[in-house]
């Protein structure tokens, strides 16, 4: 059992060094990463995750780039009582383009988001560190411009999510759901 328990524990400090070398992609683009999305996977080892995933639909999500360079964030998501879950962030540029930080009022914590891979009309890959209490988790979201996604994307998402140290169980393609509004 010992072996097991300091198994899971280097997976998860590895996890967290390792998504400080995660670097946004390249080219990243502010203006075409704004407009609607669809969050069509997520991805964390967080320990509210295992409760909440067997619940959880696709969402939506209004990206709109500022005059400053920040991003904001406003995202829906249908809930199992037949509401809606909405959340607004307003994500600040950073010296690397296609990272943003924001402090999340809700959760109460730091996020430290980077758009990682992205072909701007179809999906985009983000990578999400979050710290509360000196304490990270990961979460990896893939969004997409349309509900459907091709199996090549659901596996390259998969790759990635395992290569930041996420476990395949934690793993989520999400199924569609009611579609909540969304608005700018």
């Amino acid at each position: 059992m010992t072996s097991v328990v300091v198994k899971m524990l280097c997976l998860l400090l590895c996890a967290v060094f390792a998504s400080a070398d995660v670097m946004p992609m390249t080219d990243f683009d502010l203006q075409k990463m704004g407009g609607k999305w669809y969050l069509v996977g997520i991805a964390t080892n967080a320990k509210w995750f295992a409760s909440k995933k067997v619940d959880m639909k696709m969402g939506t999500a209004m990206l709109v780039p500022t005059e400053d360079g920040d991003l904001e964030l406003n995202c829906n998501k249908p809930k199992s009582d037949g509401t809606c879950w909405t959340m607004t962030n307003l994500a600040k540029k950073t010296e690397t383009p296609g990272r943003f930080v924001f402090f999340s009022q809700r959760w109460k914590n730091d996020n430290d988001l980077r758009v990682v891979d992205a072909q701007f009309d179809k999906y985009a890959v983000m990578h999400v560190i979050k710290t509360k209490a000196g304490e990270s988790d990961i979460l990896n979201k893939l969004l997409s411009r349309t509900p459907e996604i091709a199996d090549d994307l659901k596996e390259k998402f998969r790759q990635f999510c395992r290569d930041t140290g996420i476990l395949d169980e934690n793993i989520l393609l999400l199924p569609p759901g009611r579609e909540c509004s969304v608005t700018a």
